[in-house]
């Protein structure tokens, strides 16, 4: 069946915002896998890691816990604590996307990454009145350039990593991938106080066992952002 070109536009267009996470996205999966193998775990349990998970900061977060032999229950907290971002990603997005069907909402829901709602966000508030049909494939075309590298660099981290230099230094893929997108989204007061608050709380608490500091940090930035949104709401009443 023909797609229609509308859709195609809107599919391109969202390949074309999201391509350049690529250069970052293709180290971060590469560190992964070889971090993965190299923390001893076999090639199944690594993909399994990416493609089930497929939240590369708490995976990091996770298997670092887990090379520590820190309790299970830890390990699960703060692998939710660092992916809470997720509910207020999903909460952005709802009003776009809610009414999508089903099998949408939960295609969205599991390819739901930093890369692909930074630039998704950015158009849906740049152009809200855009037919849902366009919005799903504008995500779609998101996603694409960001989801299916990260599996592939993983795969190949995976099993060649040993034979990657170490002068290559993956890990500057990390802390980029995250500036890149948090930088241009620090527009409101909320924003900005949360991040403020999250920088703060993590690096007072950067000595508690298990990275603790990192779940509390994620709470406090969560709260203090909604609540500056409260009040300026107020204000604006």
């Amino acid at each position: 069946m023909a797609v229609a070109p509308a859709l195609r536009r809107a599919f391109f267009s969202g390949f074309r915002g999201a391509a350049p996470f690529v250069l970052v996205v293709g180290p971060f999966g590469l560190l992964f896998g070889v971090v993965g193998t190299e923390a001893g775990l076999n090639l199944i349990e690594v993909m399994g890691f990416s493609v089930l998970v497929i939240a590369g900061a708490s995976q990091f977060a996770a298997l670092q816990l887990m090379t520590e032999n820190a309790p299970t229950l830890v390990v699960l907290g703060t692998g939710l604590a660092v992916n809470m971002r997720m509910a207020m990603y999903s909460a952005a997005l709802a009003p776009h996307l809610g009414r999508a069907r089903l099998w949408q909402r939960a295609l969205v829901a599991y390819l739901l990454v930093d890369q692909a709602y930074a630039v998704s966000a950015n158009e849906y508030e740049l152009r809200p009145q855009r037919p849902l049909s366009e919005k799903f494939a504008f995500f779609l075309g998101a996603i694409t350039p960001t989801c299916l590298p990260w599996y592939l660099a993983t795969l190949i981290g995976a099993t060649v990593g040993q034979a990657i230099p170490e002068g290559l230094a993956l890990d500057f893929a990390v802390p980029i991938t995250f500036l890149a997108m948090i930088g241009p989204m620090l527009r409101t007061p909320a924003h900005i106080a949360a991040a403020l608050v999250s920088i703060t709380l993590a690096l007072l608490l950067a000595g508690l066992p298990f990275n603790a500091g990192l779940m509390v940090a994620a709470v406090g930035a969560m709260a203090t952002g909604a609540q500056v949104e409260l009040w300026t709401e107020r204000r604006r009443k």
